[in-house]
């Protein structure tokens, strides 16, 4: 029996001129648009007031009537712990080059600290969120990657990107009224656990969900226009004009939009990048028009992924990923 809230005190949320929330009818076959995929990420996961505010904003999300699903990084807190124990942290293009000794220190932060921290904040408004990590019941299966330098791929250790996705799990979750957060790490093939960037993962859960939307936490309000010349944000771009832009970004916004590009490629409808660094950040997406940067495909998206079948995912093999983590 799907699980009821509890009483709730929170604002009720005003949706004029802002993102309508998705209906169950709407959207193509096998598609539900009630589903919304967040990645939560940036100073967000690290300013205690923020990961409250982001709580609260996420069950108010579910209690809307959407299916949210929340999925974490932990680039700040990995490297704080790897500093506790002496091991200094490297990136090759945005990608934290993983040993075994790192990979331990990973598993421990994200699905023993970040992700447990969160279900708690979560669990507060009620018995909603239950945790996982890509592991579970293989819901992701990774696929070793690598990084570029100078044009060549190197190796830069149990780094992994996804390959494919098995969303029947976590489409119990949702249809029992449970908030799924997952950690960004999966097992490949080989047996190896990897390291997998939570841009990517959120981008590819979201895929084969069938997400109707996805909605990316970041530092900044959005895609700077012509960045540092000018803070003026892009508003909305479709695809086929993030795919022209893509290649002249840098820093982290690359790998995000990446990621993000592949979502309105393989059926997302939306895929939104906001500032998390302000509070109820998910409400405003919500209640207010232009709210940081959308990314809408070209055309009517193709058919969604068959509800819980794996989807198999073809990703470039050495693409730069975002998060740090």
């Amino acid at each position: 029996m799907p699980v009821s809230s509890r009483p709730s005190r929170r604002r009720t949320w005003s949706r004029g001129g802002g993102v309508p929330p998705p209906s169950r009818t709407q959207g193509g076959p096998g598609r539900d648009r009630r589903t919304v995929v967040v990645k939560f990420g940036g100073s967000a996961m690290v300013n205690d007031p923020l990961k409250a505010a982001f709580a609260q904003d996420v069950v108010e999300l579910r209690d809307m009537g959407l299916r949210p699903v929340v999925v974490h990084g932990g680039g700040p807190q990995i490297s704080a712990q790897l500093a506790r124990l002496g091991l200094g942290s490297s990136f090759a293009n945005g990608l934290r080059i993983t040993t075994p000794e790192v990979m331990d220190v990973v598993r421990m932060v994200l699905a023993g600290q970040v992700q447990r921290e969160l279900v708690g904040l979560l669990n507060e408004h009620g018995p909603f969120a239950v945790g996982m990590t890509g592991e579970d019941a293989r819901t992701m299966t990774a696929v070793k990657r690598y990084g570029v330098v100078n044009g060549e791929p190197v190796d830069i250790g149990l780094v992994g990107d996804v390959a494919e996705i098995d969303p029947s799990v976590l489409r119990t979750l949702l249809a029992d009224g449970r908030i799924p957060v997952i950690s960004s790490i999966a097992r490949g093939a080989d047996g190896l656990v990897y390291n997998v960037n939570a841009d990517t993962a959120a981008s590819a859960l979201a895929v084969a969900l069938g997400a109707e939307q996805l909605v990316m936490l970041t530092d900044v309000p959005g895609l700077y226009r012509d960045w540092p010349a000018t803070h003026e944000v892009v508003a909305r771009l479709t695809a086929s004009e993030l795919g022209a832009l893509l290649p002249t970004l840098t820093g982290g916004m690359a790998p995000k939009m990446e990621a993000c590009l592949r979502a309105v490629r393989s059926g997302v409808s939306s895929v939104r990048v906001i500032d998390g660094r302000a509070r109820h950040c998910l409400s405003r997406v919500f209640g207010e028009p232009g709210v940081g940067t959308e990314i809408t495909p070209d055309g009517p998206t193709g058919l969604a992924p068959t509800p819980g079948s794996p989807v198999l995912l073809h990703t470039p093999p050495h693409s730069p990923a975002g998060d740090r983590t």
